[in-house]
């Protein structure tokens, strides 16, 4: 029994205990020494019989070290058994249904003994769920939608998870000798808010020789979190990790690289209208080279940037490549020069200790400078948001005030005085004009009652936009992605009003919102309305996340005078009071 053995019935065995109420700390023990067991480099069966050696490493208790012990001796861990006789192994998936967590799991379980998806699915349509305790007609119905989005955003993974998938993988492949170059492709190098499954081309001397490549090969189906391996060739593994992730790995010579690059990146769109320019100009494009037509001798294929321009176009940046313009406007040297990270100057959506971030004021700040933002804005949550410990009138006034003096002490940074304001049902934000008008921006959001009729979701916003104190609509679609749908509402006659008022939209930068997305922000400009890149961070580390909004906003087109915070400080501030062009 190898680690990857061993880490499946561990994490299998806490997601068992956790349908079965048992206690957190209990849960979370085996899902760390899963992970640990999972990425530690010596084989643990090897040194079992050394218990010192086990126990050094991070995550194994003298518990844990009993239980591995028991694994190893008797081929299976007698808990992990006990709790399959109890609960079926199908069970699992329905932790993955928003809204069903281990208690209703259990619930349904005791009741009609079913485990599995389609067996909920039929209970819920059969008028079943409501007959439960604590269930309803209403509960049901939820159910069921949940069921039905959880099947089309199936294998959808966010990109922050797939760009962590593709970090730890480089770091597994760097380890073998003669790898140059290892680089993402397909849709999380084009910036794609989601993923489907992961590209990773490698090149360098060991993909030259047969003997090299097979032991690359074989290193590659090495990779800790592999569950299982779907196919295996002379210069390609695809296979799947825990999270359900396909990943196919490509080994390719350096000649090839770039014509694999750009033919993995994608998307097919793009790639098809490309191939047939090639066609029409007596070429043959493929993912080893861009070659003559007639003789089949290559022409190009070591970097993407000589492909295009034998093809007569500018370089195409990766996150364009949609087939939404690009490839005219590319001959036509007409392509934006699109936004960047560098042209930030501030980042002015995030929140305090005062409500539920995790920083104060001046860690915040200090966490702003270090990522060289000339400005930044406290924005905490108002009064609605109870569960956030939202600030009143009185308590967001003091607020502003402790702001100002962290302002004042604090050098390097103009640090604005703001508030996320939340937009009521009826429209009417949850703070007093008097304590709005004391603010350098007002970031209005919807945190509440989603599921309105769209011509009233619709009302809703504009009556926020026409509020004069109001400088964006944060996160304005209110998707969380993969677990819940934007609300509905006239996209075009919020921006219409957006843009007459001069109210600015958010790129909300954190990746399970993206709000805007892509679609919507090229929209936006077109009406001409500007927009706001933040990370609503609650903690210092999130501020990292910009990059993730910016992606989004080179998807949609977007320049650096499309973004109202690359903008210096004082050109900024007047922004914020309805002062732009």
């Amino acid at each position: 029994m190898d680690n990857k053995a061993i880490a499946n019935i561990l994490y299998e065995t806490a997601d068992l205990l956790e349908i079965d109420a048992a206690d957190s700390f209990r849960i979370r023990s085996y899902r760390n020494a899963a992970q640990a067991v999972e990425n530690h480099s010596e084989q643990i069966k090897d040194i079992i019989g050394e218990p010192k050696k086990v126990l050094a490493i991070p995550g194994i208790g003298k518990g844990m070290l009993l239980n591995l012990q028991e694994l190893l001796t008797e081929g299976n861990l007698k808990i992990q058994a006990d709790l399959l006789k109890k609960y079926h192994p199908s069970m699992l998936q329905l932790l993955k249904i928003q809204g069903l967590g281990p208690k209703t799991i259990a619930l349904i379980w005791s009741a009609y003994q079913v485990s599995d998806i389609d067996g909920v699915e039929k209970l819920a349509r059969d008028g079943k769920i409501r007959e439960l305790p604590r269930m309803g007609e209403k509960h049901e119905k939820k159910l069921l939608k949940a069921i039905e989005d959880y099947r089309r955003i199936s294998g959808r993974f966010l990109i922050d998870a797939a760009e962590t998938e593709a970090e730890k993988l480089t770091n597994h492949l760097m380890k073998f000798p003669g790898f140059d170059r290892i680089t993402p492709a397909g849709s999380l190098r084009r910036g794609r808010e989601t993923v489907g499954d992961l590209d990773i081309l490698v090149t360098g001397p060991a993909c030259c020789s047969d003997d090299e490549r097979q032991k690359a090969v074989e290193h590659v189906a090495k990779y800790p979190p592999l569950v299982s391996v779907i196919a295996q060739g002379d210069n390609k593994v695809s296979f799947q990790v825990r999270s359900g992730m396909q990943v196919d790995v490509r080994l390719l010579p350096p000649d090839s690289f770039g014509a694999a690059m750009q033919y993995f990146t994608g998307s097919k769109a793009h790639n098809v209208a490309l191939r047939q320019r090639a066609l029409k100009m007596g070429y043959t494009l493929n993912e080893y080279s861009l070659a003559d037509l007639k003789t089949g001798k290559p022409l190009a294929g070591k970097t993407e940037e000589e492909i295009y321009a034998k093809l007569k176009l500018d370089y195409i940046p990766p996150e364009l490549r949609e087939n939404l313009g690009e490839i005219d406007a590319a001959e036509k040297h007409a392509l934006p020069q699109l936004i960047t990270i560098e042209d930030l100057q501030g980042d002015v959506h995030m929140h305090t200790v005062e409500t539920d971030g995790k920083n104060t004021i001046e860690e915040m700040a200090q966490a702003a400078i270090e990522r060289g933002y000339k400005y930044m804005a406290i924005t905490d949550h108002s009064k609605n948001l109870a569960f956030a410990n939202g600030l009143d009138d009185a308590r967001a006034v003091a607020h502003i005030q402790r702001i100002r003096e962290a302002n004042k002490k604090v050098e390097s940074i103009k640090i604005f005085a703001g508030i996320e304001v939340d937009i009521l049902a009826d429209g009417d934000l949850d703070l007093s004009d008097d304590v709005l008008a004391q603010m350098d921006i007002v970031i209005a959001s919807v945190h509440s009652v989603f599921n309105q009729e769209p011509a009233k979701m619709t009302d809703r916003l504009l009556k926020a936009i026409g509020n004069r104190h109001v400088s964006v609509i944060g996160h304005p679609t209110g998707r969380i992605q993969l677990r819940r749908e934007a609300y509905a509402f006239d996209m075009n006659a919020v921006l219409i009003a957006a843009a007459k008022n001069k109210v600015a939209m958010e790129l909300n930068s954190y990746p399970d919102r993206l709000d805007l997305n892509d679609v919507h922000l090229r929209q936006a400009r077109q009406c001409g309305v500007k927009t706001v890149i933040n990370t609503d961070a609650h903690h210092t580390s999130h501020l990292e996340k910009i990059r993730y909004g910016v992606l989004q906003a080179r998807r949609a087109w977007l320049t650096k005078a499309d973004v109202l915070n690359a903008l210096p400080p004082a050109q900024f501030s007047k922004a914020m009071k309805h002062e732009w062009n």
